[in-house]
């Protein structure tokens, strides 16, 4: 089997919920070794979150827990708490989700680790920051979604701030938190030393403002909700069409050129108020009318086929089981079977060092008795 990226790497994995674990699965994915520390009893709070629940936990701790080993360890106790100055004395990375403060309350600080450990990439995770003012405030995803403003530019424009269908900011806090400890790591080669990464659920819910951040803070002007449409493309948004909503991403003069052709609208074309994308933008409702008219003659699907043939970026809005059968058309492989675990595929792909997904999402404790002989040795 070919090396992974991250073969000899040992993360010791201290969070929970949803950001850190999806950091520390995704390193896992890449080869590390990840242990995830849990407390006796009750583990991750994400094992008991359901429905729903099939025979090996609930489906949400399934998601987010592919290719690690569990230990429990309670913190408190001083054998326990010896053992797990140990391992991160032995890892390369420690991964906690704690709120600021907490882990140098139990003697696992950074500080504290670095003297044992100079080589210690330290990644936190919290809500708001360890500053002294953010500290000690708590924070779930959807608390963090509604402070960041991320819930005010969702929705449609007549309708109440609503969260995205997934919990969207601890994802991205996950991801950055994963390139923040590669970077780091990274760096240890150079330096020798390791250092520590911080990143928050708010900081992270700025950056995915995304092109609306950049224009409020060069504009002061507050973005506003705007359901499916792009507040500076058109036609970038959905349609109507005679059995389903089909989506359209029209970037250019040039797609909308063709746009319609396909759809045999040359009046639309010669039209001066779509002459350009900026007169599209300002003329959108009336826009929006002409395209809703031609698309309900027949099916998203249809459409989708005919655009896509003309080179227009156009799709049929899936629901969650029609875009499995979508990617397992279209040769993607989305799904894994992990001893019986059915998991979503990782979407990285390294040809030289490929990503593996070997095993199933651990039962708590369940290398209690390897770990515990490891670190004892």
């Amino acid at each position: 089997m070919a090396a992974t990226a991250l073969d000899g790497l040992v993360v010791a994995d201290f969070s929970r919920v949803l950001a850190g674990p999806l950091c520390s699965q995704t390193l896992g994915d890449l080869g590390a070794d990840v242990i995830k520390v849990e407390r006796p009893g009750t583990g991750d709070d994400t094992r008991e979150w359901g429905p729903p629940f099939v025979e090996e936990g609930s489906t949400y701790y399934l998601g987010l827990n592919r290719n690690k080993r569990s230990l429990t360890l309670d913190l408190r106790d001083g054998a326990d708490h010896e053992l797990a100055l140990e391992l991160c004395s032995r890892a390369d990375v420690v991964l906690e989700s704690f709120r600021p403060g907490t882990m140098d309350r139990l003697g696992l600080g950074y500080d504290a680790l670095r003297e044992r450990n100079p080589r210690l990439v330290y990644t936190s995770i919290s809500a708001f920051g360890s500053g002294e003012l953010t500290r000690s405030m708590p924070g779930y995803d959807l608390l963090v979604q509604a402070m960041c403003g991320y819930m005010s530019i969702t929705g449609e424009a007549d309708s109440h701030p609503i969260k995205p269908g997934t919990a969207l900011v601890d994802m991205i806090t996950g991801l950055y938190a994963t390139v923040g400890t590669l970077a780091a790591l990274r760096a240890r080669e150079h330096t020798g030393e390791g250092q520590r990464v911080e990143v928050s659920l708010m900081d992270s819910g700025l950056a995915a403002l995304l092109n609306l951040g950049s224009s409020f803070a060069n504009t002061g002007e507050v973005p506003r909700r705007r359901g499916n449409r792009h507040p500076s493309i058109a036609p970038y948004e959905t349609f109507a069409a005679a059995d389903h909503d089909l989506a359209i991403a029209g970037g250019n003069d040039a797609i909308w050129s063709r746009l319609c052709e396909a759809i045999e609208r040359p009046d639309l074309a010669a039209d001066e108020r779509f002459a350009t994308n900026a007169d599209r933008v300002a003329h959108r409702a009336a826009l929006t009318a002409e395209l809703e008219a031609t698309f309900v003659r027949d099916s998203a699907a249809s459409w989708a086929e005919k655009l896509n043939a003309a080179g227009v970026p156009a799709g049929p809005v899936n629901d969650v089981g029609e875009a499995f059968a979508l990617a397992e058309r279209l040769g993607l492989e989305p799904l894994l079977d992990l001893e019986g675990v059915r998991s979503v595929r990782s979407p990285l792909r390294l040809e030289g060092t490929p990503v593996v997904a070997e095993h199933r999402p651990p039962r708590l404790g369940e290398h209690d008795d390897e770990l515990r002989a490891w670190l004892r040795s």
